[in-house]
């Protein structure tokens, strides 16, 4: 029997996928579903355990992992439950608060937990690589973030977006919320030179693109990560599933420890 996965939101765009390469894969097996009650019954058809709780879930399911691309609150709430029942838990959630990190890293003490606001490896690898990048172009570079996806996504910009931006503003020394600029209309001046700019676009089935722009005297460089299918980040939370196994609580997991 492999790890034992319970998916919140199974019936969804993204849990269908889990669900999906959970079942393909025998290093795993599908525990448990958690849907909303409208769903419920579609959600019981995919031939395991279904609740609209996590909780009826974790109290018959043994060494379970939960895996959660879900909304703030919900993640937030489905963390302190896996602390009460000794399981794991891989979010993959977006939108957080600042608040809200502070509490997820508190309940990462009592239980592993794992979070990545981008589960491709690419985009983590590119996280490492920005840094490096900024550093060597120097001052002289103005840069840029755009990000494009879906029309049904709620949080702008992206928590991927924001993560780039926040390497990439640590590189330079500066706190990205003091130079960070996500909107621009009618005469503004000049462009300051300690400014992070991060813009969104939204529509149709877009996946995820995300590019950074370096621009600088005489040349520009972009860099763009394109994300062709949710199976890239499904593929991540359950590598990150894996790694997470036998890890104690102390701290709040990322996908910069499963890379390292």
């Amino acid at each position: 029997m492999g790890i034992p996965v319970i998916v919140m939101g199974a019936t969804g765009r993204m849990g269908s996928t889990i669900v999906n390469m959970v079942r393909e894969d025998a290093a795993f097996t599908l525990a448990g579903v958690v849907e909303r009650e409208e769903r419920l019954a579609t959600a019981a058809l995919l031939g395991c355990p279904a609740a609209t709780k996590i909780e009826e879930l974790l109290q018959d399911i043994t060494g379970a992992t939960v895996i959660d691309f879900s909304a703030p609150e919900v993640s937030l709430a489905t963390a302190a439950a896996v602390v009460s029942g000794k399981a794991h838990h891989v979010i993959g959630t977006t939108g957080f608060s600042e608040a809200q990190k502070v509490e997820l890293a508190a309940l990462a003490g009592k239980a592993p937990l794992f979070w990545s606001p981008n589960m491709s490896v690419g985009v983590n690898v590119l996280l490492q690589i920005l840094p490096e990048l900024t550093r060597l172009l120097g001052a002289g570079y103005d840069t840029e973030l755009l990000e494009i996806h879906h029309n049904r996504k709620k949080d702008s910009p992206s928590g991927t977006a924001l993560r780039l931006a926040e390497a990439i503003a640590d590189a330079k020394g500066w706190p990205l919320a003091e130079t960070a600029c996500y909107h621009r209309e009618g005469i503004i001046g000049e462009r300051p030179d300690r400014e992070i700019g991060v813009q969104t676009l939204r529509g149709g089935d877009v996946v995820g693109i995300h590019t950074v722009f370096y621009m600088g005297p005489g040349e520009r460089i972009e860099v763009t990560h394109h994300a062709h299918s949710r199976e890239n980040f499904a593929a991540g939370a359950l590598r990150a599933a894996r790694w997470l196994q036998g890890k104690n609580p102390g701290r709040l997991y990322t996908m910069a420890d499963v890379l390292q």
